[in-house]
């Protein structure tokens, strides 16, 4: 089984029975484009679907939520694999396979380990580390060319279709390079398909129709207001299955519903940042990595200190973070961390550790560079970004395809020293040296912005009521799964403008339209 999962390239999640063995095999891809749920039913019945509602459609499949996974929800915007919102159930990690055999079956979720319990057929750790061990030989002429080839061929893969085909563009460096290597290898224009906001300070829709008018793209923008939101908030819990918060799901839903009257594949840039250092909180977590350890560690700890958790969420919260994170690892944690404690916060949760409290998770070669993108992209690329484009795009029946996840540019970016990729305070240099040959320099060149929404204007505004209603002091009360008085708390200062909480509050929003679609 192994061997035959290793000569595909592409997204996948499967189940194979053998009939001899009477043995059932679960696998999912390597980078975890598609999702794969499992667990057991409250009679011990093993029950296994590519979405949670598949388990739920079993009669004795529990409906009961597991606080320590809604606690992770809080903590991070996503539930990360193995865990899964429902007792009894959990989701198989990227490039994991599982075997289930009949003794498997009868010990039941009690004794079964969801960590060790699956083999690694695929790991982006192990991955990594050969690549950074081997390193890339050539000079940086060398390694574009060598990049220019590889990707040209995996995006030729990707263009493989007998449907309408068409790319996300957002005009960033990664859309705007997938976009390029389809239109030069497409003997028609390539259909592109962007979105833009009522807000100025998100709406960057202006250069993606720039990046197709010179690459001579049928372009095809979409502008959203308050009240598309409003209409497609209903929608979410159906569209993602198990609760997820990160707010870009907002617009990417409706990207993917846009593209899906025109196409039925649709191309995408995901990849690019967790492999070629394209986020500026890497530079950030190594700039305060290198000074703090300049502290004496009993002053840090002075300084740090032990807020609770309303002194957490306000004031000098974020410096206090850092100064109490203790190492990169911890820095990394600070930077995707909404709650901090979110046990304080969810009803009989306890912390459940993640790839970035795993010290195992961490490549152990390399620079502290190759350590921050290994961590997002095992746990954030995996669990935020790819979870967020496929549960979108197939609620309209539209296929994504990822030309930068391709295995082997994956391995060939791990294999480049950091100055490839970070050279000159620039990110993402090597891709953008690639786009240029495509693309002028000031389309290239530009200040990074990421795929949000104003999602902070619509809850005070088109979205208030709603939020509102599901945030209720005596609704929270009753559900049993919140503690009100946290939640509350933020809200009113929200409302007043006080501080920004919309990300921590759409945690609390999409769990509770979530379980409001359970009933």
């Amino acid at each position: 089984m192994q061997a035959a999962l290793e000569r595909g390239n592409g997204m996948l999640a499967l189940a194979a029975w053998d009939r001899h063995d009477k043995v059932l095999w679960l696998a999912r891809d390597r980078v975890g484009k598609k999702p794969l749920y499992y667990g057991w039913s409250d009679d011990g019945t093993f029950v296994f679907g590519s979405e949670l509602a598949a388990l739920r459609a079993h009669p004795a499949m529990s409906g009961d939520v597991d606080p320590d996974a809604l606690a992770l929800l809080l903590r991070l915007d996503y539930i990360p694999a193995p865990h899964a919102i429902l007792r009894g159930a959990h989701k198989l990690a990227a490039g994991r396979l599982l075997r289930i055999d009949a003794a498997t079956v009868r010990a039941g979720n009690a004794s079964f380990d969801p960590v060790n319990g699956a083999i690694s057929w695929w790991s982006s750790r192990d991955r990594q580390r050969s690549a950074i061990q081997h390193g890339f030989a050539g000079d940086e002429n060398a390694a574009l060319a060598e990049l220019d080839t590889l990707l040209r061929d995996a995006t030729a893969l990707r263009m493989e279709a007998d449907v309408p085909l068409g790319a996300f563009l957002s005009g960033g460096t990664d859309s705007s390079l997938v976009t390029a290597l389809m239109q030069a290898q497409s003997s028609r224009p390539v259909r592109s398909f962007s979105i833009g906001f009522d807000n100025a300070v998100h709406d960057e829709s202006h250069y993606a129709a720039a990046v197709a008018r010179h690459l001579g793209t049928e372009h095809t923008p979409l502008h959203v207001d308050g009240a598309a939101a409003l209409e497609l908030v209903p929608q979410l819990p159906r569209i993602f299955d198990e609760p997820f918060a990160d707010s870009s799901q907002v617009p990417t839903a409706l990207l993917c519903r846009l593209a899906r009257e025109h196409v039925t594949v649709a191309l995408s840039g995901d990849g690019g940042d967790e492999l070629f250092f394209g986020y500026g909180r890497y530079a950030r977590a190594l700039r305060n990595d290198q000074r703090l350890s300049r502290l004496p560690r009993r002053l840090l700890a002075k300084l740090a200190g032990d807020p609770g958790e309303r002194a957490r969420l306000g004031g000098l919260a974020a410096l206090r973070a850092e100064l109490a994170a203790g190492d990169l690892q911890g820095l990394a944690r600070q930077r995707v961390t909404r709650w901090r404690r979110p046990e304080d916060v969810v009803i009989g949760a306890r912390r459940r550790p993640t790839a970035y409290d795993d010290p195992a998770a961490m490549p152990g070669l390399g620079t502290g560079a190759d350590a921050l993108m290994q961590l997002d992209f095992a746990c954030y690329l995996a669990e935020d970004i790819l979870t967020k484009v496929d549960r979108a795009s197939m609620a309209v029946a539209l296929e994504t395809r990822a030309p930068l996840l391709d295995w082997r540019v994956a391995e060939f970016a791990w294999s480049l020293p950091l100055s490839m990729k970070w050279h000159d305070g620039e990110l993402k240099h090597l891709p953008k040296r690639l786009l240029t040959r495509y693309l002028p320099h000031d389309l290239v060149y530009r200040p990074k912005s990421g795929f949000g929404a104003p999602v902070g204007d619509w809850l005070r505004g088109p979205l208030r009521d709603w939020a509102e209603a599901q945030l209720d002091e005596r609704r929270l009360r009753e559900e049993g799964h919140f503690h009100p008085a946290p939640i509350r708390a933020i809200w009113r200062e929200f409302l007043a403008g006080q501080r920004k909480w919309h990300t921590h509050l759409w945690g609390v929003l999409m769990f509770q339209a979530w379980r409001e679609s359970q009933d």
